[in-house]
Parts: structure tokens; sequence; C-alpha cells
């Protein structure tokens, strides 16, 4: 069993990729053209792998993001290798567009740069999806996916994240910096993977698969998730989005009053919440399905 988690951007696509063929590769040294003006260091890949391989014998295009840059933040050679990756998909239609993100969000020392990028990431994936190829996030790195790159993995078609994994929109230590401990304590790491981790995500709905910290399973859940891409699609459109506006305020009606995790837990039928953080992974999908299955009963 080999931890995606503690694994870099490169060794990522080593363990899950067959075939790689890196786009940009290091001998390029495309860099951010913007941190040595603030004598900020810089990285040769500007923190992202991008190229094409292949997953149980289907191409993929594929980007990783390199967690221990920066945190994996968005800037503008960052996104730019992000957007020619996506085009480039559109263009030559693989099975799938693979990314494994790690991401804090934009790069702030590139301000505008940065959120631009981001924005034009967005517009790429969107692109990609309406050209008929599915969009795969895999999230399960240590800086877990947060920002603009947040935003970006919920646009995609499957969302796959591990136990450790995080997702939000914004980050644990930016809601304290804004509005105060009381409201969020960032160093309640409890706190902080019952609010944001896998497990929560995955009962709300808000990722499609979650799997075991091993890339391994990483890999079986993004081929599953090629072969599944039809029953798996959400439409591009306005009936689409009118009903996930529905199912948005449905859940803020039934959770919105609720500042604990646990309590949302309690509310979807969790006899025991506070035993959902002790179970593996298994034992979780196991008490996940039967919640959903008398949701349907009841439904």
């Amino acid at each position: 069993m080999s931890s995606y988690l503690e694994a870099t951007a490169r060794q990522r696509v080593a363990a899950l990729i067959s075939d790689f063929k890196e786009f940009l590769p290091p001998a390029k040294e495309w860099t951010s053209p913007h941190l040595p003006q603030l004598n900020a260091p810089v990285s040769f890949d500007d923190g992202v792998v991008i190229g094409r391989g292949n997953i149980d014998g289907k191409q993929i295009y594929v980007a990783a993001q390199e967690g221990g840059f920066m945190g994996g933040a968005v800037g503008e050679v960052h996104g730019a290798k992000l957007v020619g990756l996506m085009r480039a998909a559109v263009i030559h239609k693989p099975q799938a567009l693979v990314l494994l993100a790690e991401s804090g969000g934009v790069r702030l020392h590139e301000a505008n740069a940065g959120l631009i990028a981001v924005s034009e990431v967005m517009r790429a994936l969107l692109a990609v999806r309406a050209a008929g190829i599915p969009v795969i996030v895999v999230i399960g790195g240590s800086n877990g996916c947060f920002g603009g790159m947040g935003i970006v993995s919920r646009c995609a078609n499957v969302i796959i994240m591990s136990e450790e994994a995080r997702l939000a929109m914004s980050g644990p230590e930016v809601i304290e910096t804004a509005n105060g401990v009381e409201e969020f304590d960032s160093r309640d790491r409890a706190l902080v993977w019952r609010t944001t981790g896998g497990k929560h995500r995955y009962l709300l709905g808000d990722c499609q698969m979650l799997v075991a910290d091993d890339d391994a399973a990483f890999q079986r859940a993004i081929g599953r998730a090629m072969q599944d891409s039809s029953q798996n699609e959400v439409a591009l459109s306005l009936a689409a989005l009118e009903e996930e506006q529905q199912m948005l305020t449905v859940r803020l009606q039934d959770f919105g009053g609720k500042t604990e995790p646990m309590d949302i837990w309690g509310a979807m039928g969790v006899e025991h919440p506070e035993g959902i953080a002790m179970l593996d992974t298994q034992a979780f999908l196991q008490l996940s399905a039967s919640i959903r299955q008398t949701e349907r009963q009841h439904g």
C-alpha cells in the first residue's frame, strides 16, 4: 500500500498513469515571471505537471498539482498550463481528463494574474465537458483543495476523495482570520476534517467516490469513473443548474441552522455520528449506502 497523501505530484503521476508523456517537461523551464520580482522562489514546472498517458488501456490527459510548491497555488503560468492541457483535450478527444488537485487556491503573490488564471481554468474545464469528455478530479493531498481550485473541482463530472482529503471554498485559516476563532478554530484538526474532509463531503453528495489513502485505490476509482461516465454525467444545461440549485435550497433548509457536522450527520439518520471518524473507508461506505437506501424508501 502506497500513500497518495504523502506523495509528490510526480510520484502520483508515476503511480497512477502508465506510458506518461509530459507536456512542457522540466527542461523547458516554464517558470513564473512574477515571483522573481518579489524575491520569491520559483519552480521549474511552476507547481503543476501536465501530460497524457493511460489508465486501464484508455488514454487520458492528466494534470497534477504540486502541493509542496506554494501549497499548489495557481499563478499565471500554472493556470496557463492547465488551460493549455484542457484546450488540447478538446482537440484530441482523450477518454477522460484527470486533475490530481492539491491547491490552496489563487497564488496571492500574483494577485490579478492568478485570479484571471483560475477563471480561465474554469471556462476551459467546462469546454472539455461540453465536448463530451468526462472530467475527473482526484483530491487526496495534505494541502486539500480550496479557493478557486475548490470551485474548479466542483465543475467536474466526478470528484474522488479520500478520508484525509479536504475540499471547501475557504480554508480554515481564512475563515478564522476573517471571522475569528469563535467562528472556526483552524487548530482544531478534528473540527477541520469533520467540516471539510472526505467523509463529510461524501455524505453531502459533494464528491461521488470515497477511497482509502492508497495509490491503487485511487487508480481503480478513476478507472470506474471512466467506465461509469455516462451515469455520472450532469448535463450542462439550465435545467441541470436549476435542479442543483433546488438541491442546495433543500440542504440549506434542512441543515442551515446546524453549525456542527455531527449534528448534520445525525439529522441524516446516522445513529452514532460521533463514531463516523473511527470508521474505516469500507465500513463508512456501507453505512452511507444504508442511509441513502433509507432516504429513497422514505423519499
